[in-house]
């Protein structure tokens, strides 16, 4: 068996599960075992639809009230259970923050290597993993060998899984974990809601990112009417979320949020590496900026030279224009 650890929200599967759904259903064919998944929290049995469509055939839900807000400890020591009882081939994660610290905390139970990260498997013996490394930077060729192999997948490495029109819902098989009190001493406590109708940073096909060029919180007001006017989101680097301008939930890069939208737009962002490594994936980069040689201009598809307090009245005009 090849076990998916998916996430989700409202029974809604996310993009990273469904990217890692995606390698786990190659590697399902390449070793010629079953895929299965396994789920937690409200709503968990509605992911039985979506991922019955992407070949899943069986749902394992960890049946713990206590798991309705996440709990990683208390995550980490039920999956384990889980592996101990069916002796899965391999066990993939999701390369989040919440996939890489309930896979850590599997492993530490099973007393079994994890490699974070991966891009590529090649099954054998021992399993050959290609991995990213040092924010994306580098990549390491490893060997993964144990009883069972637990991986995490790196953010957009592979497309969302392909849904298949006449898939019928998986199984559902609860689970009951033995969990105790001290399993849930670190947990989530509340939530923030979202904006109403706000885009995902995550999911967003456009994001107009910011930086120190931006000059101030204010600065800001055109970065959201052109992400508005293209359906897109705001996104900032480390710096304007250190000077307190934008919430630290819009921040892009090794230690924000990593996009794969189709047009980044980066305005007054010279393009650290810390910041690059989260917008690697964007499919095409537009960067506005006074230097042509930032590194951001240097990267990018197309490049505007110029202040982008005058670029970018010039591009919500002429985007009003063409409607």
């Amino acid at each position: 068996m090849i076990l998916v650890v998916v996430e989700h929200e409202a029974g809604t599967v996310d993009r990273l599960s469904s990217e890692a759904l995606t390698l786990g259903r190659t590697l399902a064919g390449a070793v010629g075992d079953p895929l299965q998944a396994v789920v937690w929290g409200p709503s968990a049995a509605a992911t039985a639809g979506p991922l019955g469509a992407a070949v899943v055939g069986t749902v394992h839900e960890i049946a713990d009230p206590r798991l309705a807000d996440y709990a990683p400890e208390a995550l980490g020591k039920a999956l384990a259970q889980l592996i101990d009882r069916d002796a899965p081939t391999a066990v993939i994660g999701t390369g989040s923050e919440r996939g890489a610290e309930v896979l850590a905390h599997a492993a530490a139970h099973l007393g079994v290597p994890l490699a974070a990260n991966v891009i590529e498997i090649r099954p054998g013996e021992p399993w050959q993993v290609t991995r990213q490394r040092w924010g994306g930077s580098l990549l390491e060729e490893a060997r993964l060998d144990g009883s069972v192999r637990l991986l995490t997948v790196a953010p957009h490495a592979f497309a969302p899984v392909s849904a298949s029109a006449t898939g019928a819902p998986a199984t559902v098989q609860p689970f009951a974990p033995d969990l105790t009190d001290r399993d849930f001493r670190v947990r989530i406590t509340s939530h923030v809601p979202a904006e109403e109708g706000a885009i995902s940073l995550a999911d967003a096909r456009v994001v107009v990112g910011g930086g120190r060029g931006v000059g101030s919180a204010e600065g800001f007001a055109q970065l959201d009417e052109l992400a508005a006017l293209l359906g897109g989101t705001v996104g900032v680097s480390r710096v304007v979320t250190s000077a307190g301008w934008r919430p630290h939930a819009q921040q892009v890069g090794q230690t924000g949020t990593r996009i794969a939208p189709d047009l980044y737009i980066a305005c007054g962002i010279s393009g650290a590496i810390q910041h690059m490594v989260g917008a690697r994936s964007a499919k095409a980069i537009l960067a506005i900026n006074t230097d042509r040689d930032a590194p951001m201009v240097t990267r990018a598809t197309y490049a505007v030279i110029g202040d982008l307090h005058t670029v970018l009245p010039a591009i919500i005009a002429a985007v009003r224009a063409a409607r």
